[in-house]
């Protein structure tokens, strides 16, 4: 494990922590207000992609830390589209 590598995965596993915080509300108000899931969706994509890409680079603790990300998005996300009609 290099110094970018620590860097970014103790970036993305506290990212990953944070996230779950948004699931949790989305949880409690059961709506989608304020924000564009679409946004979010992106992001998984994103996140996806460095699911494959981190393995390339050798970079584990980004792939865990990119692990947590992911697996926060995408179930914010799935509430997200749930959600999007409720007024």
């Amino acid at each position: 494990m290099d110094f970018g590598d620590l860097g970014n995965g103790l970036f993305e596993c506290l990212g990953g922590l944070v996230l779950w915080q948004n699931v949790r509300r989305i949880l409690q108000d059961k709506k989608l207000a304020g924000v564009d899931w679409r946004v979010t969706g992106f992001f998984t994509a994103w996140g996806f992609w460095n699911l494959w890409y981190y393995p390339h680079l050798h970079q584990t603790l980004s792939f865990i830390g990119g692990l947590n990300i992911v697996a926060a998005n995408f179930v914010w996300l799935w509430f997200a589209i749930k959600y999007r009609n409720v007024k």
